[in-house]
């Protein structure tokens, strides 16, 4: 009897995983418990109520039927990124790019 093996296309992220497995350790004790924690409240979400104008909603709303997702998942995005430091707005981006050419 022939066994067929079914055939994976691995991600960017697991053929690094794949290509490092050597360097990863093991985690216990405390440090688990805390990166448990962190992904737990991670996938933890609350519901909120938010005021915010008709047009900034409309804006939102029109900016995330571009990106194709629901605005509500755009507003999070956003949130996430501003608090997470990862949110750069355009013009400090334009204006560092400026910088790093002209050395």
């Amino acid at each position: 009897m022939v066994t067929m093996m079914k055939s994976y296309k691995l991600t960017n992220e697991e053929k690094e995983i794949e290509k490092n497995i050597e360097n990863l350790r093991p985690v216990s004790g405390s440090k688990r418990r805390q990166i448990d924690k962190i992904i737990t409240q991670a996938k933890k979400s609350r519901s909120i109520s938010l005021r915010i104008s008709n047009f900034d909603l409309e804006k939102i709303k029109e900016k995330a039927s571009q990106e194709g997702i629901p605005y509500q998942t755009l507003i999070n995005s956003i949130l996430h990124k501003y608090i997470t430091n990862q949110f750069f707005e355009r013009d400090q981006i334009i204006k560092s790019v400026k910088l790093i050419s002209e050395s």
